[in-house]
């Protein structure tokens, strides 16, 4: 598993825009795009932008679909196990206590290397 630093925060902050950050990354826009639509999409649904009811929704409006990981070993499949089964494509991967990367290509893309966390969810968009 590669993993890559990636903060396109342009204050450079790396706490509470986890999402931002990793939508940024998978649909290849500025972070200043994503927050915006996401703030939008937010706004239009009366919720925060990083709740997942506002990225989800933001998501499907751009293509993408949800994947449910199996719950065989709810603590121990991580982000590590996920890239070696999912080595090429670019993937939206959701950890409970909401924090959300983007792997693409067999790398994590993240302000920190959590290859160690444990997915519940991830997003992808068939080409």
């Amino acid at each position: 598993m590669g993993f890559s630093y990636y903060n396109p925060n342009p204050s450079g902050k790396s706490v509470g825009d986890c999402t931002v950050r990793a939508i940024a990354k998978a649909l290849d826009r500025s972070w200043e795009e994503t927050c915006t639509g996401l703030a939008l999409k937010g706004f239009c649904l009366g919720d925060m932008p990083n709740a997942d009811s506002v990225w989800g929704p933001y998501l499907r409006d751009h293509g993408w679909t949800r994947h449910l990981l199996s719950d065989d070993c709810p603590d121990c499949y991580t982000v590590h196990d996920f890239v070696l089964d999912h080595p090429q494509g670019t993937y939206i991967l959701s950890m409970p206590g909401r924090h959300v990367l983007c792997v693409q290509d067999g790398t994590v893309y993240d302000s920190w290397n959590s290859g160690g966390e444990v997915p519940v969810y991830y997003w992808t968009k068939e080409c």
